[in-house]
């Protein structure tokens, strides 16, 4: 089965279809529940507690188009740029600003060194079971994890768990999507990658781990769930550079380093010839174990498909290289467990919600209760909200690819 999905999806890619993407509008869907007047006012209320800083409102059609014609003019074949601009604005629909359309450069520069395929068609080397190896073909990241996606959840379905490791890819954004796509179906899913160096080991003066992201979703009751998606370095790479490009002169302690791995506030110096640290920060605050969850990633991505890994990996900045990052995938169908999980699950979460806070202005949150409040901010405002600093740097993007410039008007609620 595995297989014959395999050949659909290239059949789909060679006969110039486009790839099957369900495209997800901002007004149409933000918020997959039926809110009531009270859930709607909570949602809203808990967006405001992360800032409403905004300055502008892009119509989710616009920016979607607006990714396709920068991927396109650098290489990439219609088809394929439909599945960098929906995983891109899954990150904003959701306010993780650090991979959204912020990481478009990452896409643009290798098509254009031809680092990166345009046009790869990824292939199943090995299947045996509930498991599937993949061949990327140097493909773009998100072609090559929809190919998995695919694959993997069809695995679970029939075996009730399907895991699929991929070598021979390249950057692809937000780990949470490939494991919400599972979620959507019903299954647990979670999703990893490996990344360029950026992240100093514990007691290393050296960057040899990437920010490893681990994603986690399971679907509770009409939409809910348990959505986590985090890197395993205290941050991802893309927030240091979203508070840089907001002119911010510091960010938390424990975010970063210095070019010989001690720990510093100023992003300059971490953005510089710095890198991140590992969840925890410095050793005394139990930054090995944030190490040990980068090996960890780094293990089940590049050790275990082949695919190259730690310090092997190419420099996140420099010349262009082809990446050949490792990727690996899980899915679970908890059907084949104790009737009811989704129910179970609904009331984790709720109960975990309804703790007393230390703070009674700050209730206690499960993972992906910002993301949902964010996506109600959108569905509100009717276009994905923004920071000027990010529009700023978009015009410089199509200005440098000498394409249109997507419409955009001001953001008013700021209260």
């Amino acid at each position: 089965m595995a297989l014959h999905c395999a050949k659909s999806f290239a059949n789909d890619i060679l006969g110039s279809k486009a790839i099957p993407i369900t495209l997800h509008r901002t007004y149409a869907y933000a918020v997959r529940t039926k809110n009531s007047t009270a859930q709607r006012d909570k949602l809203l209320k808990l967006a405001q507690e992360r800032g409403r800083d905004f300055d502008v409102v892009v119509n989710y059609d616009e920016m979607f188009t607006f990714i396709q014609r920068c991927v396109e003019k650098a290489g990439c074949v219609s088809s394929q740029s439909r599945a960098v601009a929906e995983m891109l604005l899954y990150a904003d629909e959701r306010g993780h600003f650090s991979h959204g359309v912020n990481r478009i450069n990452i896409y643009t520069r290798d098509l254009i060194a031809g680092t990166t395929k345009g046009n790869g068609v990824p292939s199943v080397l090995k299947q045996k079971g509930a498991t599937a190896y993949v061949d990327g073909d140097n493909s773009l990241g998100p072609v090559v994890g929809r190919f998995c996606v695919e694959i993997g959840t069809e695995l679970a379905k029939v075996n009730g768990i399907g895991i699929v490791a991929a070598r021979n890819s390249n950057h692809y954004g937000a780990a949470g999507y490939y494991a919400n796509m599972a979620a959507e179906k019903g299954l647990i899913g979670m999703a990893f990658t490996n990344s360029s160096p950026c992240v100093y080991p514990t007691r290393s003066s050296e960057k040899a781990l990437g920010s490893n992201p681990i994603s986690f979703f399971a679907p509770a009751i009409n939409g809910d769930g348990f959505n986590l998606d985090m890197a395993t370095s205290t941050v991802a790479y893309g927030k240091i550079e979203v508070a840089d490009r907001k002119s911010k002169s510091e960010v938390p302690r424990g975010w970063g380093a210095d070019a010989h791995g001690v720990e510093t506030s100023d992003p300059s110096a971490i953005l510089g010839d710095g890198g991140l640290l590992p969840v925890g920060g410095a050793e005394e605050r139990a930054g090995y174990k944030g190490t040990g969850l980068c090996m960890l990633v780094e293990i089940l991505c590049g050790v275990l498909s082949g695919a190259h890994f730690g310090k092997n990996v190419r420099e996140w900045k420099g010349e262009p290289q082809k990446a050949d990052l490792g990727q690996c995938y899980i899915f679970i169908d908890p059907e084949c467990f104790a009737d009811g999980f989704a129910t179970r699950l609904q009331q984790f979460v709720d109960e975990t919600r309804d703790l007393i806070p230390v703070n009674p202005n700050l209730p206690v949150r499960v993972p992906g209760d910002f993301a949902r409040a964010h996506r109600q901010l959108v569905k509100e405002e009717g276009g994905l909200v923004y920071h000027g600093s990010q529009i700023e740097y978009l015009k410089d993007v199509a200005e440098e690819l000498h394409v249109d410039l997507f419409k955009y008007r001001l953001f008013t609620n700021k209260h």
